[in-house]
């Protein structure tokens, strides 16, 4: 039975047991501020666990996508050198919302695992939470109940808190877990008489957890029976597809063998022939899946957050790349065995391949130019260390070129080895558990605003907000809801800001990239000004407003009235956006993908994946084809439909949107379509104009344009317009002669800075001979201790270039000052460097004008900030050369 088959047999099942099958989220979590990944599949209803939302249904199947990289199991180092550890993975479950729970989640999971899927009865264990008395909770004996019904007692164990006991938080749903296992015999067992379900080795192994949420865990410790138990289970589809398809490892399954085949085909190695060149294997094919499904969710390549782990993830691959003899760009050609093996479940893959394969290349392109640079700076070091007679590289290089170049370890020993160097790995150690503690340190997450309990209760109460706001600008409503400082209220005067929830609304709330708006609530016995909306999870709409006169109470009824010309600024810079994207598609190719946006009265801000720097002549041409597009004048059409079939039309979706069953498609007939939720113009000539202000590096791979539309689009033009009349007066020339005016100017200037260059040069060889003159001869060396009219430190070096060109022998020690600023050197002619190590004198001189510096035998430079000194540091110098020579 194929891993495919297998995921379809599961939802098929709970499909017949009144299970809706609900499409996996995103492996990014943008509704979750306290997650970098989405790691379970019961993520993407923790809302309605929390009571944060309502779903349509109260019993729901997933195979839900899910990355795990770092924390104390999930160490990336160990993916590939275990049978189970993975990065991404697949998490087949079943959910009841206040619906079942035990007795029929023990009936499903034993029937699938026996009935459907064949395994052996007399093979399979469960385990229970043996109780807490911490928690004042005895052994979970309801669960051991259900379970008699298919397994001797003997088979029904007990385990601690730390192994049967699941919890959201430190507060919120919780309770006991029942843990399915399977044995595989003793010869996949480590061999220990004592071996037993618990062990480390895979004997017995875990199949499926069952969680059995019953308990509301309360701020002070104690728990008291949630009024609707519900069920969250989860078990990963590669693990039952390896004891389906009776293999020793996850990485045998078929799940895998599309990538194992296509490393064979570019390496020339067969898995199975060596275990160090397995573990290659097994790295490159995990996280070849991981790379693909986070980039094609809209992951890109960083040095924080999940783009760090992304980046991490790319180049250990492309480390293990190395190991195998593949020393060019080779993981995007494995990402699409991944993407043509997942079409049937994950056709997205497919549809982004050019996008996710350029991410790829992108990387491996710049991971063999950190590699090159990660070689020179250790060669570098290497030989400071051996000048300076060190003879062990230290811990901190090694964390430095592996954490910053992603350079591989098995280099650094084996150079070190070659040139007799001993490696501090103690040092290396210390400083990768400091990195790992880091990252299992609470994530800041994606700055989502967390729901406070007002909020909560309204939602477990069905409530949302009716949006009225796309057919008007004004309403009459009723206030459901105050909230003042985080807490519930039934009214607010005069002065005092307050949070506003009403049963509809003509105020859009923030979200989309769009800023929310803003307005005036007028009540029967006070008036609000409207700072900000914004949109809460579970559709409740809350307008941030301050009290202008008179008090609000909760049930009055109430006007709103949105601030028509801010709404309208809005919706010209949205529906700008939108032609925007289409352009950058059509400019520079369909790799490009909305990154990110902010659309506001005054301003968009566009992020997009793209690999370079705009050209001149590309913005100008994205700049004219928006403005084309708007001289259209199209109409804008707007449907509302099934997401399914949306996309089926070509409509783009967006990273960072999560959509629901039902999605709003914005069109520009001929043009584009996305789904958006926004506010737009009836007609593309509504915006006017567009006009491109920035375009600018925000990551690698995103590009930031920054343009206006309208009339702040005519009042930016105006504004430049101004300047150049301005420019044009103080050159006396009309506006079209600037440019070359002013590059006349630069060329004047440019030869000017060349003929004050050479002055100075002949002014410093000058200088440099007058001061020749004054070298002494200390036991029989030319010594020069001087101070000297130098601006900067370059201007030390030439001279002691000079010095040497006339000096076929000796020792020069050079001072300068500018402002607060010292400047010294020490050269020294290659015959002398046994004798004087410029080095060396610069360390002890320097701490004369309180700084630091250091070079080579035969020249150092250094720096200080006490010029006064200066006269000393010269006389501790040559105190110092003449007891050297």
């Amino acid at each position: 039975m194929k891993a495919s088959e297998i995921r379809k047999a599961f939802l098929d099942f709970f499909q017949q047991r009144g299970h809706s099958v609900v499409k996996s989220s995103s492996v990014i979590p943008h509704d979750d501020p306290s997650l970098l990944f989405t790691n379970a599949g019961m993520v993407q209803f923790k809302r309605t666990f929390l009571g944060e939302e309502r779903r349509p249904y109260k019993r729901a199947a997933t195979s839900q996508k899910c990355m795990r990289a770092g924390g104390k199991h999930n160490d990336l180092e160990n993916v590939g050198r275990t049978a189970r550890h993975h990065t991404f993975f697949e998490m087949l479950g079943n959910f009841s919302f206040g619906d079942y729970f035990k007795k029929e989640a023990v009936e499903y999971a034993w029937d699938f695992l026996t009935e459907t899927m064949g395994l052996p009865r007399d093979k399979l264990y469960a385990t229970i939470h043996e109780g807490d008395s911490e928690m004042h909770l005895g052994p979970d004996e309801e669960a051991r109940h259900f379970w008699a019904r298919y397994l001797p007692q003997d088979r029904i164990l007990t385990f601690p808190t730390k192994d049967n006991f699941w919890s959201m938080g430190d507060t919120g749903p919780c309770g006991p877990c029942s843990e399915i296992l399977i044995d595989q015999g003793e010869e996949i067992g480590c061999g220990r008489p004592d071996c037993r379900p618990g062990c480390d080795c895979d004997r017995y192994l875990e199949l499926w957890n069952l969680v059995f949420m019953q308990f509301n865990r309360k701020a002070d410790g104690s728990m008291e029976p949630l009024p609707k138990p519900s069920i969250d289970t989860g078990m990963g589809l590669e693990r039952i597809a390896a004891v389906i398809q009776k293999v020793p490892s996850n990485y045998d399954t078929d799940v895998f063998a599309p990538m194992r085949e296509k490393i064979a085909q570019l390496t020339g190695y067969r898995y199975g022939e060596e275990p160090e060149k397995d573990v290659s294997v097994k790295v490159i094919a995990d996280h070849s899946r991981a790379a693909a499904f986070l980039i094609g969710d809209g992951a890109l390549p960083s040095n924080e957050g999940r783009g760090y782990v992304l980046r991490r993830v790319l180049r250990r691959a492309l480390r293990h790349g190395r190991f195998l003899g593949l020393d060019r760009p080779f993981l995007s050609e494995v990402a699409v065995s991944v993407m043509e093996s997942m079409q049937d479940a994950y056709p997205e893959l497919l549809e982004n391949r050019n996008y996710i394969t350029q991410v790829i290349l992108h990387e491996e392109e710049r991971f063999n130019e950190t590699l090159d640079n990660g070689l020179r700076l250790l060669q570098n070091e290497i030989r400071r260390l051996q000048d300076e007679g060190v003879d062990i590289i230290p811990g901190s290089l090694i964390f430095k070129l592996y954490d910053t170049y992603g350079f591989p370890i098995d280099i650094i020993t084996d150079m070190a080895h070659d040139l007799h160097f001993s490696v501090d790995e103690a040092g290396f150690g210390e400083l990768m558990e400091k990195q790992r503690e880091q990252s299992r340190m609470h994530w800041k997450g994606s700055g989502d605003r967390e729901i406070v309990e007002a909020y909560r209760q309204l939602s477990s109460k069905g409530v949302i907000t009716r949006f009225v706001g796309y057919d008007a600008v004004s309403a009459r409503s009723t206030v459901l809801a105050l909230v003042v400082h985080g807490s519930a209220a039934g009214e607010a005067s005069s002065g005092m800001e307050v949070e506003v929830v009403t049963e509809e609304t003509p105020f859009y709330g923030a979200s989309g990239g769009q800023v929310g708006d803003q307005g005036v609530i007028t009540g029967p016995a006070g008036r609000l000004s409207v700072i900000d909306t914004l949109k809460l999870p579970g559709d409740i709409i809350v307008h941030m407003a301050k009290v202008e006169e008179g008090t609000i109470r909760v049930g009055d009824q109430v006007e709103l009235n949105v601030n028509e010309r801010l709404r309208q600024d809005t919706a010209l810079h949205h529906t700008a956006t939108h032609i925007l994207h289409a352009v950058l598609r059509t400019v520079l190719g369909d790799h490009v993908k909305q990154a990110g946006s902010l659309v506001a009265p005054d301003r968009l801000r566009f992020d997009f994946t793209h690999f370079a720097a705009l050209t001149p002549d590309e913005m100008m041409r994205i700049e004219r084809l928006v403005n084309e597009e708007i001289l259209r004048n199209h109409d804008l059409q707007v449907r509302v439909m099934n997401l399914d079939e949306a996309l089926k039309t070509g409509a783009m979706a967006l990273f960072e949107e999560k959509y629901g069953d039902t999605v709003r498609m914005v069109e520009i007939p001929g043009f584009s379509r996305e789904l958006c939720g926004g506010t737009h113009t009836h007609r593309t000539g509504d915006i006017g104009l567009f006009v491109i202000v920035q375009e600018s590096g925000i990551a690698a791979g995103v590009r930031r344009i920054e343009a206006l539309a309208g009339r702040r689009a005519m009042e930016h033009l105006g504004r430049q317009q101004e300047i150049l009349y301005r420019a044009a007066g103080l050159l006396k020339s009309s506006p079209f002669e600037v440019a070359d005016r002013v590059e006349k100017l630069l060329q004047q200037q440019r030869q000017l800075e060349k003929e004050i260059e050479a002055l100075k040069a002949s002014f410093s060889s000058r200088q440099s001979a007058d001061l020749l003159e004054q070298a002494e001869n200390i036991k029989g060396v030319k010594v020069l201790v001087t101070a000297v009219k130098a601006e900067n430190p370059k201007e030390l070096r030439e001279m002691n270039d000079r010095f040497k060109e006339r000096m076929e022998s000796g020792v020069a020690v050079l001072g300068g000052t500018r402002g607060d600023k010292v400047f010294l050197l020490v050269g020294v002619t290659p015959d002398l460097t046994s004798r004087v190590h410029a080095g060396n004198l610069i360390k002890q001189i320097v701490k004369e004008v309180g700084g630091s510096g250091g070079g080579r035998p035969d020249m150092a430079q250094a720096g200080g900030n006490r010029p006064e000194n200066l006269s000393n540091a010269l006389a501790l110098a040559r105190r110092l050369i003449e007891e050297s020579l």
